[in-house]
């Protein structure tokens, strides 16, 4: 991978200039690269990796992985069926898998109902669909790279007899 792209998947918020110091190149050529990046589709956009554990209160949404057993399409494979899948606004990501499932999904809903809901009346019905299996996420440690909370000490008192 391109030694720009390396370094904003790290940190978006670094600047072309800071990033030409690094590499040793001009400014005008960091900025051109990382342009034609963009145009091209290689960067989609930049991310803000947000600790939710710390900001839980009771508008806080539930995320659900789904694995999804699907039936492939004559000519379209796995592709027309994703489509349609990651096309709900509750699919947050989507992912062909080898193995026992075909489509990993991220979900997330209000509340467990919700996803529930999702599942039973927009997922399971779909006419390629032929299973789902759903875990409820209940803690993260790490995403993307960064751990989200860090150890800490242990405040108990020892008790010896």
């Amino acid at each position: 991978m391109d030694e720009i792209l390396e370094i904003l998947e790290k940190n978006a918020r670094i600047t072309p200039e800071e990033i030409a110091k690094m590499l040793n190149r001009s400014v005008p050529s960091v900025k051109n690269t990382i342009k034609r990046f963009e145009k091209q589709g290689v960067v989609l956009g930049y991310k803000t990796i947000i600790n939710k554990e710390l900001l839980r209160d009771e508008n806080s949404e539930v995320r659900a992985i789904i694995e999804v057993r699907i039936t492939p399409q004559k000519d379209v494979g796995f592709d027309k069926i994703a489509q349609r899948i990651y096309s709900f606004p509750e699919v947050k990501s989507c992912y062909l898998l080898s193995g026992t499932y075909d489509l990993l999904l991220v979900v997330e809903g209000k509340n467990i109902h919700t996803v529930s809901n999702f599942v039973a009346e927009k997922l399971a019905p779909l006419e390629n669909v032929r299973g789902t299996t759903t875990h409820f996420l209940l803690k993260k440690y790490k995403e993307d790279g960064m751990i989200l909370r860090h150890k800490e000490e242990d405040k108990r008192i020892a008790i010896s007899y």
